[in-house]
């Protein structure tokens, strides 16, 4: 029987699976690391908001406790976004007439909530709870990031399965003592180590396997 193909095209079929793979490589890795990046994430993304109320100056340059604000973050799942009451106790007195206010001083007046875009926004079959991280050693910062830093809120970090499991897989990396919960200037000491061992039997924190276990934030 007469030879169909010439020898070549078995250095043919070779390249091409080869590059069938290099390619299918390539799309795999441009694909993970698309949905990584902070176009997908919306990672350092600021967001247009009724009033442009900028953390910087009130928690930073003012020295406004978080809690102030958000006085549901140590007994609720959710921090809580302020009534316009809160933001009246100040600005009742203090910029009073300055036109950006206005809308403050309507939500006020008709008893209206104002309608604040959500940041930090996770997808609805993920179980968070703000009241348990704080009260087992997690402080602010280490998922807001440096929140009296910015004018503008953005999100900090990626909110992405692989970012959680990371502080659940080593939570003593960024177990705090409770007086520097909404320190935004905390750093790690050197004896991080020690110290988050410490603070973890302490705090009693749950065993690895039972903070990586799915129905923990899957429920």
């Amino acid at each position: 029987m007469p030879q169909l193909f010439h020898r070549s095209a078995n250095s043919t079929a070779r390249i091409s699976i080869l590059a069938v793979v290099i390619l299918a490589t390539l799309g795999l890795t441009a694909v993970l690391g698309g949905v990584r990046s902070p176009n997908f994430t919306n990672q350092y993304l600021t967001r247009d908001q009724p009033i442009q109320f900028s953390h910087k100056h009130h928690a930073g340059d003012d020295g406004i406790d978080c809690r102030y604000c958000h006085a549901g973050v140590e007994t609720s799942a959710t921090a809580g976004i302020p009534p316009t009451k809160t933001c009246m106790n100040c600005h009742s007195v203090l910029f009073n007439n300055v036109g950006y206010l206005a809308p403050v001083r309507e939500s006020y007046s008709t008893n209206t909530s104002i309608q604040w875009v959500k940041v930090h926004r996770l997808a609805d079959y993920v179980y968070f709870n703000h009241s348990i991280h704080v009260n087992k050693g997690i402080g602010c910062s280490t998922c807001h990031g440096q929140v009296n830093q910015m004018p503008l809120m953005f999100q900090a970090s990626t909110l992405q399965m692989q970012w959680c499991l990371d502080c659940h897989r080593d939570p003593e990396k960024n177990l705090r003592e409770k007086k520097d919960i909404f320190n935004m200037d905390w750093k790690p000491a050197p004896d991080q180590a020690e110290k988050g061992k410490l603070l973890a039997a302490q705090y009693n924190v749950r065993s690895v396997r039972d903070l990586t276990s799915c129905s923990t934030c899957h429920r």
